[in-house]
């Protein structure tokens, strides 16, 4: 009997140990400091997102220009190794027409960045390149390629998404002009305190 009751306690230690383990053993193992180096130096290039941005925006639907007021709110979270970016758009009549929430990442392994994007009732990661002005990020969508592509020029972020259909030009279907209008604390702030 003895022996059965240490064979339960030695299988229920190990399946605890198995759920709990990879996590305890991460939380054990500490930061990685050079990692961590790795992610925000590659992610400073992207610092001048940081803040609160307003402009106009339209998107041709096949119902017509959609027209909306675009903001954006960006900042650093995990020590300056993502950013946490939020878009929303007002219709004329100040209701929301558009909200997306996206955080993007770096990963020294593969050396590539990462936008983990949720709008429109949809997610997904696609792979963001930083250009020497901006970035460029698509959206694999079968045969078509959804392309944004962004330049900061004169403290104004113009960004524009093109439909990419082989052996044809590209099509426009996005435009927004967004100027910075201050900083922000968002999403750092208010974190709870230990007591």
């Amino acid at each position: 009997m003895m022996t059965s009751i240490r064979k339960t306690i030695l299988t229920a230690s190990i399946t605890l140990g198995l759920s709990i383990g990879p996590a305890a053993m991460i939380a054990a193992q500490g930061p990685d400091a050079a990692i961590m180096a790795e992610e925000k130096a590659a992610m400073a290039q992207l610092a001048w997102m940081d803040g609160i941005w307003r402009g106009p925006a339209v998107t041709q639907t096949p119902g017509g220009e959609h027209r909306v007021t675009q903001t954006e709110r960006i900042g650093p979270m995990l020590g300056g190794t993502i950013r946490v970016l939020e878009g929303k758009g007002f219709n004329p009549d100040g209701t929301t027409g558009f909200n997306a929430f996206a955080i993007l990442s770096y990963d020294p392994g593969t050396k590539a960045f990462t936008l983990h994007s949720h709008a429109q009732g949809r997610a997904g990661d696609f792979r963001l390149t930083p250009t020497g002005n901006g970035y460029v990020w698509e959206i694999p969508a079968g045969a078509i390629t959804i392309r944004y592509t962004a330049t900061v020029t004169n403290g104004l972020w113009h960004e524009v998404g093109d439909r990419i259909i082989p052996g044809r030009d590209p099509q426009r279907f996005f435009e927004m002009t967004l100027t910075r209008i201050g900083e922000t604390s968002w999403p750092a702030a208010d974190s709870p305190l230990p007591q």
